[in-house]
């Protein structure tokens, strides 16, 4: 096995999250290069660091791994385009199967999201202290989430930081747009003993905006959230662990 992934899925079989350990053997790592493309293995080849090469070289071998067995195909075989800001998407004539994906990484982990037929987006980061919060949390926050940080006890600030900043990273690459989205646009519940909400997305209230919020937790220390778009009506996926 390349790495230990932890699955999560929801009741509707169209939407699932893996997440992946990236520390992983040499044997492992060369293995995962081999079903790289040519154009990958030049993009590994200029990391200064080595273990970031292997993380990146791990994490898309991954990737390809997981689509091809959702496609059924081998996971050489899985062609790739990209979006003006970057964002990856399946070139024809894997498109065809309306299967979107998302992927992020945060240090020894990689965390991949599926759905059919929706855009979807997720985004993980270790929780920590940061003395730039406060400022990060004023510049990019929007009033109502910066707000409701500064109202959080001392010890719960970290995890409001993260909770939001996953969530607001998680949806920009839903939309597949980058941070070139203002973020201030759209608000997010943040506090530790919230649910994962979007509570206006421009001048929607959260349950009209067309788009669901999930957290994860997918190890010690980390945290992050998955953003899927669904109908009006839609009933929000409810995400279980499994083995």
């Amino acid at each position: 096995m390349l790495a230990k992934a932890a699955e999560l899925s929801t009741d509707n079989p169209a939407i699932e999250v893996a997440v992946v350990r990236l520390d992983v053997a040499p044997s492992a790592v060369d293995a995962a290069a081999a079903l790289l493309s040519a154009a990958e293995r030049r993009r590994a080849s200029r990391f200064a660091f080595v273990r970031d090469r292997r993380r990146y070289i791990v994490a898309r071998a991954q990737l390809r791994r997981l689509l091809g067995t959702r496609l059924q195909v081998r996971p050489e075989a899985v062609e790739f385009v990209y979006g003006e800001s970057g964002k990856p998407a399946l070139a024809q004539p894997f498109a065809d199967s309306e299967l979107h994906f998302s992927v992020t990484h945060a240090d020894d982990f990689a965390a991949y999201a599926f759905s059919r037929g929706c855009e979807i987006g997720v985004d993980i980061e270790a929780v920590r202290i940061m003395p730039e919060a406060a400022t990060l949390a004023a510049q990019f926050f929007s009033q109502r989430e910066n707000a409701a940080y500064r109202a959080l006890d001392a010890c719960d600030q970290p995890l409001g930081f993260f909770n939001c900043w996953t969530r607001k990273e998680a949806f920009v690459k839903a939309l597949g747009i980058g941070l070139g989205y203002p973020l201030d646009s759209f608000d997010v519940s943040l506090a530790p003993d919230e649910p994962a909400r979007f509570l206006r997305v421009d001048n929607l209230l959260g349950k009209a905006c067309g788009w669901t919020l999930h957290s994860l937790a997918p190890s010690p220390g980390l945290i992050g959230a998955v953003v899927v778009r669904h109908a009006a009506d839609a009933t929000p996926p409810t995400f279980l662990a499994t083995p």
